[in-house]
Formats: structure tokens, sequence, C-alpha cells
């Protein structure tokens, strides 16, 4: 048997280390990604998982539903006809990730699941990852910290739509907590439907309808930040505490400058990029778990830790989403460079 010589050696092993490298069967992949709309969210987390795909030589094609239900599925037929190696799917209502489910394992491509709290999961769906925020562990940790810093007040929600699950999860999980702790009150729950305009008109009746809060607790910080000035503008902010959820770019200035109080920070990108990671995954053979509940981590930020990004995370791309990565998820990120393309 021949020996190989050291420059034959080297380039063998730059073939097979190099961390933009694919190495499913050495093809070139096609991933899909459908997304429910054009929120900036929505985006964020699209982007995310073309960046991880470009960073593992992935072409990626991405498909918008536009809340439309018959689009969805007219993407999922889409992307199935295409004939691409793997799929993700955003979906906006509960039936949406186990339709493609089915689709997908009728055309033997594997899918992952992003922000469905579970729900295929939970149908029994073939799928090989669900990857999610942890919804019930926020609403957990907001009714511990409202219960250590603000013990005995009352506390007001202005929430997403109120149908969606993860808003469901969030409250129901603060409610629950709150009950257990027994040192603080939800004393009323509203609608804010993600719309600063509506957030804005829920706060107005609050105050105006006489009734008594101290904390009020916003789903996102895009509604949290126009109620923040209707308050401030009626000369009352000082009277409320506002907490919020997402650590998004419109949040963390509010948060620096003290008008909010507290978020968890959500980056969608980062999400986005743990999808993709999942994915490759198996496509990969590298792994052939199916099935697995993804979590990403529950990231507290207050005025003390703005400037850290390991707990501040951008929802635009930074090279802490790589060191994060590798922090939680050290299987996922084996293949990741240091630095996007």
């Amino acid at each position: 048997m021949k020996k190989l010589t050291s420059f034959p050696l080297l380039i063998l092993m730059m073939v097979l280390w190099f961390p933009g490298t694919n190495h499913a069967a050495n093809k070139e992949l096609t991933f899909g990604y459908i997304t429910p709309g054009p929120d900036t969210w929505y985006k964020r987390d699209v982007d995310g998982f073309v960046l991880g795909a470009k960073m593992l030589g992935i072409k990626t094609v991405v498909l918008n539903s536009d809340y439309d239900v018959q689009k969805e599925v007219s993407n999922i037929d889409s992307l199935v006809t295409q004939g691409v190696n793997g799929m993700a799917i955003f979906s906006f209502n509960q039936q949406g990730a186990i339709t493609a489910a089915n689709k997908c394992k009728a055309a033997g491509i594997p899918l992952v699941t992003v922000d469905n709290c579970g729900q295929a999961l939970a149908s029994g769906s073939d799928i090989v990852a669900a990857i999610d925020f942890d919804w019930k562990a926020m609403g957990k940790n907001y009714a511990d910290y409202i219960a250590e810093h603000f013990p005995g007040k009352k506390v007001a929600l202005i929430t997403g739509i109120l149908e969606h699950l993860p808003v469901q999860m969030v409250t129901g999980a603060m409610k629950d907590r709150m009950k257990e702790l027994g040192k603080n009150e939800i004393v009323a729950v509203r609608d804010g439907k993600y719309n600063p305009a509506v957030a804005v008109t829920q706060a107005q009746d609050l105050v105006q309808s006489g009734t008594k809060f101290d904390v009020l607790w916003i789903m996102n910080e895009d509604m949290a930040a126009a109620v923040i000035r209707y308050l401030k503008n009626q000369g009352i902010l000082d009277q409320y505490t506002v907490i919020a959820q997402n650590g998004s770019p419109v949040g963390i200035p509010l948060v620096q400058s003290g008008e909010l109080n507290y978020t968890i920070s959500s980056s969608p990108g980062w999400e986005g990029l743990v999808a993709l990671l999942a994915l490759n995954q198996y496509v990969s053979g590298e792994s052939k778990k199916t099935h697995q509940q993804i979590m990403l981590p529950v990231i507290p930020v207050t005025k003390d830790t703005i400037v850290d990004k390991t707990k501040v995370v951008p929802w635009e791309y930074d090279p802490v989403w790589i060191q994060l990565t590798k922090q939680y998820f050290p299987e996922l990120a084996a293949h990741l460079p240091e630095k996007a393309p």
C-alpha cells in the first residue's frame, strides 16, 4: 500500500475538515424555508437560517405564506416538487406544521419546525426537530422577577394575539407561578394583537377605566415602546413599571434609559441559525435523531447586562451567535466557522 506524501495528505485534510464544507455525501444541498409573513421577527429568522446555509455551502429557497393558509400549503407543495433536501417551516397556524410533516414524510424530506411550541411533536408527526423558545420557562421567569422586585404589586398584561399558543403558554405559566408564590396578582389581561396602536388603546383603556395596577407586562417591545410613549405623553410613566419581551433593537435603548425595567432576550436570527444546523445535522448523516425538542435558553435582560451580547443576543448576525451556539448546542456547532462569510 502506497503512503500518502505530505502534500496530498495536506490537501485531503483540508477537504475533510474545512468548516464551510458540507459532508452530506459530498453533494450540493438545497434546503427550503417557509416563513409565515413579512414581520421583522420572521425576516430575522429567515436571515439566520440563510446565513447558516451559506456558512455550510447549502443553497436555500425561501417562500413567504403571507398569513394565507392556502398559500402556505402551496408553498409546501412547491418545495416538495422542487425536491429540496430538507425543509423548515415557521407556520402561523396550528395545522401548518402538521400538514408540512405529513407531506414531507410522504416525499422523504426531513423537516424541522420553528416556533411551533411542540405542536407537531405532540401530534406524533415525524419531524427531525422542533426549534422553540421556552415560553413556559419565560412565564415562570417573569413571575419570579416580579415577585422578587415588586412584591405585593398588581400586574396588568397586554399580550400578543390571545389565540396564539406562545401567548397562552407564557401568560399561563406566569399566572400559575404567581399563584404559587402568592406575592402578586394579575388584575387584567388585554389582547394587544402584536399591534402597537392596539396596545396603546388597551393601555389607555386600562388607565382610564380606573383599574389599579403597578406593573404593566407587554408581550413585545414594539408594543411596549408605543405604550411607553403614551404614558410619557400623559405624564404618568413614573406611576408604572413596564416589563416586556424580545430583547429587540427597539427595546434595548428603553432598557438602557430605564423606561423599560426588564425584558427577556429572544433572538429570531439565532433561532433560524439553530434550525438550519439541526436540519443539516440530520441530512448530513451525522445524527439520525428525530422528534427532538430544541429549546433556546431564557436570557434575562436588565440595565446591568445591557452591554453583554451573550445576554442581549442581537437579532441580526453577530459573531456571538457562533459563540452561543458552541456554548449551548456544541454538537450542532461542530462545522461552524469562527466568522460568517
